[in-house]
């Protein structure tokens, strides 16, 4: 809601749209969520095919979404899609869609991590609203999975903190030949050898946030480095 959505919305949306949308995220009044894939499982911009159609003041979508995170209980759907009739870049775009919307199906699937659920969307003709302008969607995409990547980078750094707190505790505790298998050589090298690992992690994940604070424009790289790690 706040890293994934909220960021296609901070690279897509006009002012005004950021205005309307963004303080109910902030407040935690509305959960929101970012529809990309499709059941290809690409990523890019080149695997869109939900198609969007202009029907007066709105648009109507039409296609699937795959591995959308809160998909089942969230209120506010960004969705990225494709002018009708466009190719390439050009017509990609992002909408924002009311979860309640007629023709939206939504359906809870099967995941290892089940404190991230994910669903599968089916839009039929729903209505939505276009962030941005047509043709933007490209450039907004790229920067909103970098954003993503440099989140998503620091997550797992503070996983990987906590593993290890976890893993000095145990060999402090776990006793064998009488002593503490802290006190082997052996673990200490292995213990070195992680504490610098995620040190290093940690180091490219800091560095990632703050070249995304300053709109730098070595955030692909960076965020990718971030990711890697």
């Amino acid at each position: 809601s706040v890293v994934l959505a909220a960021s296609a919305i901070m690279n897509a949306a006009n002012d005004r749209q950021k205005a309307q949308l963004l303080p109910e995220i902030a407040a935690g009044e509305t959960i929101a969520t970012l529809a990309l894939a499709e059941p290809s499982g690409r990523w890019d911009a080149a695997g869109v095919e939900l198609t969007a159609t202009k029907d007066g003041d709105v648009y109507r979508l039409d296609g699937v979404k795959s591995f959308v995170v809160d998909g089942c209980s969230a209120d506010l759907i960004v969705v990225l899609g494709r002018a009708s009739g466009s190719c390439g870049d050009d017509g990609l775009a992002f909408f924002a869609a009311a979860a309640t919307a007629d023709g939206l199906g939504r359906t809870p699937l099967t995941t290892l991590d089940a404190t991230r659920r994910q669903a599968r969307l089916v839009f039929s003709g729903v209505r939505a609203q276009l962030l941005g302008d047509v043709g933007s969607g490209a450039a907004a995409l790229f920067r909103t999975l970098d954003h993503a990547a440099v989140a998503l980078a620091n997550e797992m750094v503070g996983g990987a903190q906590r593993v290890l707190e976890m893993a000095l505790d145990y060999v402090k505790a776990r006793v064998q030949f009488g002593r503490s298998i802290g006190s082997f050589q052996a673990i200490k090298h292995r213990l070195a050898d992680l504490l610098l690992e995620v040190e290093l992690a940690k180091a490219a994940a800091y560095h990632a946030a703050e070249v995304a604070g300053d709109e730098s424009p070595d955030l692909p790289a960076v965020a990718s480095l971030a990711k890697a790690c």
